[in-house]
């Protein structure tokens, strides 16, 4: 009788142990949750979106007209000034067509010195002249000069008159052919400067085209440079979500290559017209500060902020179930609708709860939640 009455004991025993066992390591952590308090705060509305580092503008500098580079200064990855000499082409014989018609203009410049000369003499000389003969002319008339003087002091002026007239036209001459061989010159020297290649804006050289000895035609890109305030990138955006992006919006951007360092931007421009096959827009989104260095192509995220609520209750986006959340409420869980105001990725803002709320934390390994159901926190 003892001994039924020691296993009886110890039976009653084992339950109760167990039963507290499971009480305290099984049913109180499948009943237990977590929780969270609506957050008051202001809630920047987001779009998302992926894309590349591109400019606004492609720069392909090329000269006006073909021949053979003689030297390309510029190379990839070079800050260039405007007026930089990028490249040189071969001028060939261009430099000694220059030696000779300054040769020619130099040559015309003495002529017409020595033309001025010649006709400033003359006019001297008819000054002369010209008071020689009212002399004999008023001596012949009353009669105290020859004939013959008088012949003479008139054929010496008319001489003179006649002299000037031709060296004036050979001035007027020596003038012109100066005016033709300095035209000359500069048009030679416009030649040769055409002939090296000069930078239109400031920027950077993104990539060489040509190489020295390498003989190319009009147009012919060089190097490709961009203008640094054109950098931006170029996002693609789900037509679903870009219905609030405008103009102007500021933007987060993430460069693949700093992950941790964002950098701010805004929208500059959204293209009108959509890809077909992926229904994704593009939107550029400029720098406020382009960094350096920058690498085109180079994959980004942005972030653009489209809208934003002030002072609203926050919850965290993985708490909202069909519209709602799971609340405790005096020992109990009860499922409670709200108004979703605006989301981001990983934050809801709500109407239809107070800053004192218990928001459950839904847990898969717990017990699932049911109106009424009895937990603790």
């Amino acid at each position: 009788m003892r001994t039924k009455w020691i296993k009886a004991t110890l039976l009653a025993g084992t339950i109760a142990a167990g039963g507290v066992f499971f009480y305290r390591n099984v049913y109180l952590p499948k009943s237990t949750y977590d929780y969270v308090l609506p957050a008051r705060t202001d809630l920047n509305l987001t779009v998302f979106g992926i894309g590349t580092v591109d400019a606004k503008r492609m720069l392909h500098i090329s000269a006006n007209t073909g021949g053979k580079l003689t030297a390309v200064y510029k190379d990839e990855g070079d800050i260039v000034k405007k007026g930089d000499v990028v490249a040189q082409l071969d001028p060939v014989d261009l430099p000694d067509q220059l030696a000779q018609a300054r040769a020619v203009a130099e040559k015309a410049r003495k002529e017409t010195l020595a033309a001025t000369a010649e006709l400033e003499g003359l006019r001297a000389q008819l000054t002369l002249a010209q008071k020689t003969f009212r002399r004999y002319d008023s001596l012949y008339k009353r009669h105290y000069a020859a004939q013959v003087e008088y012949d003479k002091a008139l054929t010496d002026l008319q001489s003179l008159q006649a002299q000037i007239k031709a060296s004036t036209s050979r001035l007027a001459a020596a003038k012109a052919e100066a005016k033709r061989a300095t035209k000359a010159v500069d048009a030679l020297k416009t030649r040769i400067d055409r002939l090296r290649v000069t930078a239109p804006y400031d920027g950077i050289v993104v990539s060489k085209d040509a190489e020295p000895a390498q003989s190319i035609v009009a147009v012919q890109s060089i190097v490709t440079m961009v203008v640094p305030d054109e950098v931006w990138v170029r996002a693609n955006i789900d037509e679903r979500i870009s219905g609030d992006i405008a103009p102007g919006q500021p933007a987060t951007i993430v460069l693949r290559s700093h992950e941790n360092r964002p950098l701010h931007g805004r929208v500059a421009r959204i293209e009108r017209k959509s890809d077909p096959v992926t229904e994704e827009r593009i939107v550029d989104v400029a720098f406020d500060t382009v960094p350096s260095p920058f690498y085109l192509n180079e994959q980004a995220e942005v972030r653009i902020v489209a809208d934003r609520l002030d002072n609203v209750l926050v919850l965290p986006a993985k708490l909202i179930r069909r519209g709602g959340v799971w609340v405790y409420d005096n020992g109990e869980a009860h499922f409670k609708k709200l108004r979703i105001l605006g989301r981001t990725d990983d934050s809801v803002a709500v109407e239809g709860l107070d800053e004192r709320t218990i928001v459950l934390v839904p847990d898969a390994r717990k017990k699932p939640l049911f109106d009424g159901a009895d937990i603790r926190i």
